[in-house]
Formats: C-alpha cells, structure tokens, sequence
C-alpha cells in the first residue's frame, strides 16, 4: 500500500477531546498579569465612585437616558447598579477586548503557538478552549463589579429596595433578580466586542493589535449610533442597544428594547466566532 493511503499513526491513548483541557487553560489565565490587573481595577471602581460621592455631595440631576445616577446613594442595589450603568458603554469593553484579543494572538507572539499545535492539540480544540476560558473571564469580571460594588453600596447607604428613577421601589428580592438580568444582557451585548477580539486574535500575531482593533471598531460602532441622519440603519450597530438593559429597572419588566438587542449581538457574534474558526484552520502557523 502506498504511504499516501496510509492511515495516519496516532499514539496510543492520544485523545484529541483530552489535549489542552479547560483548567489548564484557566489557570494559565488567571495567573497572567493582565488578568488579575482588570479584576483588580473593576474592583476598585465601586470605591472610586464611592469615593467621589463622598468629596462631591450628593449625584444630582444629569442628562443621562435614564437618571440612574440620581438613585446611586438611596440603597446598595441602586449603588450596583450605577455601577453598571457607568461602566457599561466602554469600561467593561476594555477586558473583554483583552480576555479575547490576547488569547491567541500572545502565543504567536511568544511563538508557542506552533508547539502547542504540533503536541498535537487540533486547531478546532485549540480555539475552543481559549473561546471557553474568555467568556468565563468575562463573565467573572461582570459579575464581580456589581457584587462588589453591592457590598460597598450596602456598607455606605443601608441594604434596602432599588429606588426606581421613575418613582417607587422595588423589593429587595425582585431587585436582585433584575440585576441579574441586566448582567445577563450586558454579557450577551458585549459578545460582539468579544467575537471582534477572537477573530483579529487568529488574524494577527500582535495582541494589542488585536485588541486596540476590537475597542476602536466597538468606539466606531458607538460614534456611528450617534449619527442621526443614519436613520433606523442605527438599529443595525449593537451599540444602539447597549442601554436597552434599563428597561430592567423599571415597575414592569421590558424586552421590547432587550429583545432586538440580543438578537443582533448574539447574529454578530456567530458570524465573527465562525470566521475566527473557518480562518483559523486555514492559517499557515509559523510562530
């Protein structure tokens, strides 16, 4: 039989579903400095603010889209939820952008990429482990602000019902069920930085190019929202949803707003995460 008909030897007990497993890949992570200075700056925010409520007086009336930030000192759940508010447009793209720009692009960088595919682990496995890990991080990071700036908001200004900006409160109980939707939604809306992250990370060998691109398209995005003249082409770019996630802070639960949203960030995401894939497996790895 010829060699080109021959079936590829495999060493024994070699299982590709068993190369490079999720735990290795997390620890790895989590012990990278990167990882534990955005943990540690998304920790510190709740103080900051905190801090800057106490040296400038009470938040007073803004021109948000929502006057959130007129509730920030009424209860803990308000003070979290600030929190959300003010770092969902851009601080909270920031290590979503580097838990996914940095992943694969730092080993080609390093130039491990090619001895971890040569170990073998398959290109497929490779991705996916990293995929997983990133939005594990992330979702780590966006429940951390809020928890924390929880039990901050709760030691500075009582534990009690989520004051609404339009009037009335909500129960406590209620209160956490709605801010866990809004962590849900600001997850699913950041995917798209995410996804733009992955697939520059298998593109390039620079990780912060790779993330400087994905933060600079999530800016663009944000900037063209802003262009009225667009019309309803605007309902098209995610950042026109970002805030949709207040509708969740409301007497009545709201998904007219929420629901378009999701759906465009997660229509994003499939396409940017299946093209990081498709290119991927056709890259010629040589660092």
């Amino acid at each position: 039989m010829s060699t080109l008909t021959q079936p590829r030897e495999v060493a024994s007990g070699y299982r590709a579903g068993r190369t490079l497993p999720l735990r290795v890949e997390l620890v790895r992570q989590l012990k990278r400095r990167r990882t534990m200075v955005m943990f540690g700056i998304l920790a510190a925010l709740p103080v900051v603010l905190l801090v800057a409520f106490q040296v400038g007086g009470q938040p007073g009336e803004g021109g948000n889209r929502v006057n959130l930030m007129d509730t920030a000192t009424a209860s803990g759940a308000n003070f979290a939820a600030v929190n959300l508010f003010v770092s969902a447009g851009f601080l909270l793209v920031i290590p979503v952008a580097l838990f996914f720009g940095d992943t694969v692009a730092s080993e080609a960088s390093w130039s491990s990429l090619r001895y971890l595919l040569a170990a073998p682990v398959p290109r497929a496995r490779l991705l996916w482990s990293k995929l997983v890990v990133g939005l594990t991080l992330t979702l780590a990071a966006m429940l951390l602000l809020p928890v924390v700036a929880l039990v901050v908001g709760s030691v500075a200004y009582g534990w009690g019902p989520l004051q609404l900006p339009v009037g009335g409160t909500m129960p406590t109980g209620t209160a956490a069920q709605r801010l866990l939707i809004v962590v849900a939604y600001i997850f699913v809306s950041q995917l798209v930085t995410a996804a733009l992250a992955f697939w520059l990370s298998t593109r390039t060998d620079a990780p912060l190019g790779a993330v400087g691109g994905a933060v600079g398209l999530t800016i663009i995005g944000n900037v063209l929202d802003e262009v009225t003249a667009l019309g309803d082409w605007r309902h098209f770019v995610p950042a026109h949803w970002q805030y949709a996630w207040t509708d969740a802070v409301q007497p009545q639960l709201q998904w007219d707003e929420m629901i378009p949203g999701l759906s465009i960030s997660i229509t994003y995401a499939l396409v940017l995460f299946a093209l990081a894939f498709r290119g991927f497996a056709r890259k010629d790895v040589v660092s």
